[in-house]
């Protein structure tokens, strides 16, 4: 009797140890969220400041005052004269605007050209160098743009496409990041259902149309999301490669401003965010699951 009355006082402790370190952890994980998104949240509160009302919380950092900066996450003085300078009055940002939209868009409909099969040849097919040729894909995604700069410039002057948009959109085309996450994706499909496709007659591009595809839509989603929240963000690639400003894509605008022009590029930054907020809320499922995949073996 002494036994069967200690077992269930063990596993009621096990579940107030489980509760609350499970409290712990949501504790910790919100915590962590909040200083992460501490820089985001303040970025609303400066686009509808008035601009004498930012002067006068960033004056310790334009050196008018000492001491330190005293940020309001809900301004004093609400006003959307932000908006209206650069909605109404910079008509130059409506041109780099619709340069990041080109841009990104290209890009992401030349990853599903170029990456889209490569990542199905990967996962459906058997061939010799696969491994070798696969693992050659992984380390240039793992390779940082700054190695990469110095071949990527003379290839492109060898093409004589320095300089112009397009500098920029190739080498994100032909990009091996996407095709890993959509790869990934290929591989959740059961290979007993590829070949059961085959014996019935089924071609290679019905199986890949009817079969790859929409089994496979959540890692070309997942893939498609990451894409556009790097490529609508960039910034290295247009500052090495593109020399005229009416070229630039929105990532170079902002760096244009000036501490003094504070309350503008918050506005500019809010715009900016909207599309990628957006995109981000829509793929957000297919993102986490996407992003699963990855974690997984085949």
């Amino acid at each position: 009797m002494g036994v069967v009355q200690i077992i269930p006082g063990k596993i009621e402790n096990r579940k107030k140890k489980k509760k609350k370190n499970a409290w712990l952890a949501t504790v910790i994980c919100f915590l962590t969220a909040f200083i992460i998104c501490l820089p985001l949240l303040m970025i609303p509160g400066g686009a509808f400041a008035d601009s004498s009302e930012i002067r006068q919380m960033l004056s310790p950092v334009l050196g008018e005052s000492g001491g330190y900066a005293d940020w309001h996450m809900l301004p004093f003085y609400p006003t959307i004269e932000h908006f209206h300078r650069l909605l109404v009055g910079s008509p130059a940002f409506y041109k780099l605007f619709w340069n990041t939209v080109g841009m990104t868009a290209a890009i992401l409909a030349g990853q599903l050209i170029v990456g889209l099969p490569s990542a199905w040849a990967f996962a459906a097919f058997t061939f010799k160098g696969r491994d070798f040729l696969f693992g050659l894909y992984v380390v240039l995604m793992l390779l940082p743009f700054q190695v990469m700069l110095l071949p990527q410039y003379i290839v492109l002057q060898q093409l004589d496409l320095y300089g112009s948009p397009l500098s920029v959109i190739l080498p994100a085309v032909f990009s091996t990041f996407p095709v890993f996450i959509m790869y990934r994706g290929f591989t959740q499909i059961d290979s007993e259902i590829l070949e059961a496709a085959r014996l019935d007659g089924a071609g290679e591009m019905q199986i890949f149309l009817y079969i790859g595809l929409p089994l496979g839509r959540m890692g070309i989603h997942a893939a498609m999301v990451l894409s556009f929240l790097e490529y609508w963000n960039l910034v290295e690639q247009p500052m090495a490669f593109l020399e005229e400003q009416k070229d630039w894509p929105l990532s170079l605008y902002l760096p244009q401003l000036g501490i003094d022009q504070a309350g503008f590029a918050f506005a500019v930054s809010v715009v900016v965010l909207i599309p990628a907020l957006f995109v981000f809320a829509l793929g957000q499922d297919a993102l986490e699951e996407g992003i699963t995949y990855t974690g997984t073996k085949k």
